[in-house]
């Protein structure tokens, strides 16, 4: 897991130290409303806590020790096996986290998952050593997963055979209740008091055997999910989001990673010097070269080669060793196939040369929507004005209620059905949840109505 929020002043005491007084609970997200009232009281995440303390200044608490020690890595199908019978055995949510090695390996496979259940205990599991983890998964059944930032995790531990039947996003929950940081860290700071170390979050976890340290930061990950999810739990119940929060967690186990992209070779970083079609072609050859000798070799691609030498190669367009530029030893290491891909792109005919930039299917640039359509710009201004307003009101970032691009599409070229019932069916087909659409679509079909067609 990846924490890369700034610390926020901590609200609250600390957590119950046994396991058996933290509260459980698992399904509906205000579910956690029904913990012990002395509990919760005595936490910063309910609403009268957070008064209370708001002008005080509270000292964190380091976690920097698992209730119960650092378990030993879980390597056998017959340690798996175990591990799956004490999950089984256990109560309530499960919490899970996954880390990868981002930065150091292609792709984004999980090297290291991290469980833990009311009486289970935590497990840390190696999914190099065992790839499958299905018995995990029949383990955990229809209970509740608890993950922060679920769509960082979900497609690496699909991989390896774990999918939920339910779920709750702590990372999610956090920017619907409007908290001024979402990071994990900064999470269980506002919620429980604790400072929780991040500073191996960015590691290679690749690495084997995992060093201690690494392995105490990783359970730590999952060790008080389940305290932060009942919390979040209650105010989702006191701000009237529980519903919202159930309609986002639901959609979520769907989610099977981001869509593959279009030309992704075009996201290297440096293309804004490129200004001509044959480069551009370079550029492709080069990228896609130096992405088949990542995969091969299992590193991060910009490992093989930076993006700036990539670029730099590309606008020498060499011929020779010789003239490749110097300073990298892939460069030299993989000369070969980096003068190859330059002689493909310059044998490319003028007519097939990839265009400078791709043709979209969506709106124009909102820049743009004034001079095209001062009409559909007036709109687009009064539902975000509005919106605005709602989110302000509601303490929730805007983008969470709506994310920009579907509202653009719909105002840019709205339904036949300008009611609000028509745009909710819009926006329901270009994704947007319910809770969404019931508190957008007026809006919009009022600023139709404010800016008739001229």
């Amino acid at each position: 897991m990846t924490d890369t929020d700034a610390e926020i002043p901590a609200v609250g005491t600390a957590p119950p130290t046994s396991a058996a007084d933290r509260p459980q609970d698992s399904g509906d997200p205000s579910a956690g409303a029904t913990a012990d009232a002395t509990a919760v009281g005595t936490k910063a995440g309910a609403e009268d806590a957070a008064q209370e303390t708001a002008e005080d200044t509270v000292e964190l608490i380091p976690l920097d020790m698992p209730a119960d020690g650092v378990p030993p890595v879980v390597e056998t199908e017959r340690g798996l096996m175990e591990a799956a019978a004490a999950i089984a055995a256990g109560e309530g949510p499960v919490a899970l986290d996954a880390e990868r090695a981002s930065g150091y390996r292609y792709g984004q496979r999980a090297y290291l998952v991290q469980l833990r259940r009311e009486g289970s205990g935590t497990w840390l599991i190696d999914p190099i050593a065992c790839p499958d983890l299905s018995p995990l998964d029949e383990a955990i059944g229809n209970a509740e997963w608890i993950l922060h930032a679920a769509t960082q995790d979900l497609a690496c531990l699909a991989e390896v055979g774990l999918r939920p039947r339910q779920l709750f996003d702590t990372e999610l929950a956090g920017r619907l209740l409007g908290l001024p940081r979402v990071g994990l860290a900064a999470v269980v700071e506002h919620y429980l008091g604790l400072s929780l170390a991040k500073e191996h979050s960015a590691v290679d976890w690749s690495t084997r055997p995992l060093p201690e340290p690494w392995l105490r930061y990783a359970a730590l990950d999952v060790e008080v999910l389940v305290d932060v999810r009942n919390l979040m739990g209650v105010d989702l119940a006191k701000q009237g989001k529980a519903g919202w929060a159930r309609e986002e967690f639901e959609a979520l186990l769907d989610f099977t990673g981001p869509a593959p992209r279009v030309d992704p070779w075009r996201r290297t970083s440096g293309m804004h010097k490129v200004r001509q079609r044959r480069i551009a072609a370079v550029v492709r050859e080069l990228w896609e070269t130096r992405d088949a000798i990542a995969q091969d070799r299992d590193v991060s691609p910009g490992r093989v080669l930076p993006d700036a030498v990539l670029v730099e190669i590309a606008m020498a367009a060499p011929t020779s060793p010789a003239a490749l530029p110097s300073g990298h030893r892939s460069v030299r290491r993989y000369q070969r196939q980096w003068l190859d891909a330059v002689t493909r792109a310059n044998a490319i005919p003028e007519a097939d040369l990839p265009p400078m930039t791709l043709r979209s299917d969506g709106p124009p640039p909102q820049r743009a929507w004034p001079e095209r359509d001062p009409v559909a710009a007036a709109r687009l201004a009064a539902t975000r004005e509005a919106l605005t307003e709602f989110a302000t009101e509601h303490s929730i970032p805007v983008e969470n209620v709506l994310s920009p691009e579907p509202l653009r599409r719909v105002i840019w070229t709205p339904p036949a059905d300008r009611s609000a019932a028509g745009f909710a069916e819009a926006l329901q087909s270009l994704g947007a949840r319910r809770w969404q659409t019931d508190v957008v679509a007026p809006l919009v079909a009022a600023a139709f109505e404010a800016h008739p067609d001229e």
